[in-house]
């Protein structure tokens, strides 16, 4: 018996000592680390230096051109005296894209609240700009609870307001607090010559009277016309993601411009505006209303598809609603473009209607979308 407990004895002796000299060869043994999985199970453990990723040098992702799936095209159509029609129907309407015919797939004639820069001339001669000032409370009545507006003025440089608002009072007072018969920051216009004039006649000489329309559009003006409306499209372009609303610049001004002040040509801001679908209703005032082919304004409204309306000596009250009503109440058209070139950066667009006698305003135009 006692041999047989001795056996017993050493044998958990040995199989004690085998035990213990696997403990630190495990210990030495490298494991394999444990997939993502099995590390959110076991807990979140401190990082060490082995277990941290190497840096990655970050890189900038590349411009994506997203292609153009509907094209919403806002239309106002006016009879021989310049009222707007209201009484159209879809099948009425005929689009082009590209010269190709377009099946109209969304139609409406709803009216739709706006969002507007209003844009004023800080740098108009005294007398207009005095007309100007008187009438800008006038603006108020030509909008609705569910508009806004954005004050804001300009010269050789763009004077930024008090942001988009609702609230018609509070709109009121930051228009009366507009001054526009203070000193332009940029410095009064140029002239043709530095010769002193009096009523249009040399005083050093007896040249002949100049017109006063040739004199302003010979004059260098000191204005930045293509920045401010370039800026005021700015505020405008992310307004309206859910595109429920018009987006509109009124542009309030005698459409003088300094091409060596600006630092957006124009070109670049007529792209700006038709891909945001922004549309510019002018205002003219001054020299605007005999330089029609000079100026800015109707050029602007034209590409955009808005529109433009010169105060002689009538009210510009009247003028700032006609801008409103008519931006309100325009159709709305939709199409999912289809035979054209997709690739192309633009595509032009011809709106037509089957009733003879109608004036048609809008767009020429959109540019592809690009994701931003």
């Amino acid at each position: 018996m006692k041999s047989l407990r001795k056996i017993v004895v050493c044998c958990g002796v040995v199989l004690v000592a085998l035990a213990l000299a696997f403990v630190p060869l495990r210990a030495r043994t490298p494991q394999s680390p444990a997939p993502p999985s099995q590390k959110s199970q076991q807990g979140s453990a401190a990082p060490t230096q082995s277990q941290t990723p190497p840096p990655q040098q970050q890189q900038v992702p590349p411009t994506i051109r997203v292609p153009v799936t509907q094209v919403i095209v806002p239309v106002t159509v006016k009879d021989g005296s310049g009222r707007l029609v209201a009484d159209l129907h879809k099948d009425e309407f005929r689009i082009l894209e590209d010269n190709v015919e377009q099946r109209i797939a969304f139609f409406s004639a709803d009216t739709l609240p706006l969002s507007m820069v209003l844009l004023i001339d800080n740098d108009l001669n005294r007398k207009n700009a005095r007309q100007v000032g008187e009438s800008l409370d006038s603006i108020v009545a030509g909008l609705s609870a569910s508009d806004e507006a954005f004050v804001c003025r300009f010269d050789q440089f763009f004077h930024e307001g008090h942001g988009f608002t609702s609230d018609q009072d509070k709109l009121l007072t930051e228009l009366k607090r507009t001054r526009l018969d203070e000193e332009p920051d940029a410095g009064p216009s140029g002239s043709v010559n530095d010769t002193p004039t009096i009523n249009g006649h040399s005083a050093t000489g007896d040249a002949p009277k100049v017109p006063e329309t040739m004199l302003n559009i010979q004059a260098q003006s000191s204005k930045a016309l293509d920045d401010a409306v370039y800026s005021a499209a700015q505020l405008l372009k992310d307004r309206d993601p859910e595109r429920k609303r018009r987006k509109i610049i009124l542009l309030i001004s005698d459409g003088m411009n300094n091409p060596k002040l600006n630092t957006n040509k124009y070109d670049a801001v007529i792209k700006n505006l038709l891909r945001y679908e922004i549309a510019v209703y002018g205002v003219g005032v001054g020299t605007a209303v005999f330089n029609r082919k000079f100026e800015r304004l109707a050029k602007y409204a034209h590409d955009s598809g808005g529109d433009v309306y010169y105060g002689l000596k009538g009210d510009l009250g009247d003028l700032y609603s006609r801008v409103t009503e008519e931006a309100r109440n325009q159709y709305t058209l939709a199409y999912n473009p289809s035979g054209t070139d997709r690739g192309a950066d633009y595509h032009s667009i011809e709106v037509r209607v089957r009733r003879e006698g109608l004036t048609i305003l809008t767009r020429e135009g959109y540019y592809s979308g690009v994701a931003r």
